[in-house]
């Protein structure tokens, strides 16, 4: 294994110092004028953080490039959009998160035996607990109003049937449902208006 890097953002989503090329890939990828830069150690990184960044990253550039917005002025670009996909339902689900302003898949969970509501909400709860571990306070879009009403209540609530094929998943849910009992957050969860924006981005494209 590779001696861990620090990795600064002067210019990005949220700038400061993170520890993983992940985090700083969500910071920058797809921002306007993103400026980061990787160092050898955490004490490198914090210094130069606390200078300019073109005494690390070169001259600052004459103009920028406008780059157009794919999205609707009503959409927060940085936000993530969770969505999930089943192959009959029940059957096998997955879900995913995906940062809409990079497009940059965050987190994907599956394949597992489920349904596809199941999967929207583990999928809103997911990202619900990531951005609060990452401290990150941005939007979650998704288009299940059922995912939605199920995490305001805190409880799934399927018509599934708890067998041994479906032990497993189960286990997710209740894990999914104790997090938000135990767990106050701001993050806010957005609706996504499929009908005036399309297909959410975090979409696994199978309709």
């Amino acid at each position: 294994m590779g001696k861990q890097k620090f990795y600064v953002v002067w210019d990005g989503v949220t700038p400061g110092v993170y520890a993983t090329w992940k985090e700083c890939l969500l910071q920058t990828k797809g921002y306007e004028g993103a400026k980061y830069k990787s160092f050898e150690n955490r004490e490198d990184a914090e210094r130069a953080f606390a200078s300019s960044p073109y005494d690390y990253i070169g001259k600052k550039p004459k103009q920028k490039l406008t780059i157009p917005n794919i999205f609707p002025g009503t959409i927060i670009d940085n936000s993530l959009a969770v969505d999930a996909a089943c192959s009959g339902n029940p059957g096998p689900m997955e879900y995913r998160g995906v940062h809409i302003a990079s497009q940059q898949e965050i987190f994907h969970f599956g394949p597992m035996k489920g349904t596809n509501n199941i999967g929207e909400f583990l999928a809103l709860v997911h990202g619900l607990a990531f951005l609060k571990q990452k401290g990150f306070n941005m939007p979650i879009y998704s288009d299940s109003a059922n995912a939605i009403s199920w995490v305001k209540q805190k409880k799934c609530k399927t018509k599934l049937p708890r067998t041994k094929e479906t032990e497993e998943l189960f286990c997710l849910i209740e894990r999914a449902e104790k997090w938000l009992k135990e767990n106050a957050y701001t993050i806010q969860i957005l609706k996504w208006e499929t009908k005036k924006w399309g297909e959410i981005p975090a979409d696994f494209g199978r309709k």
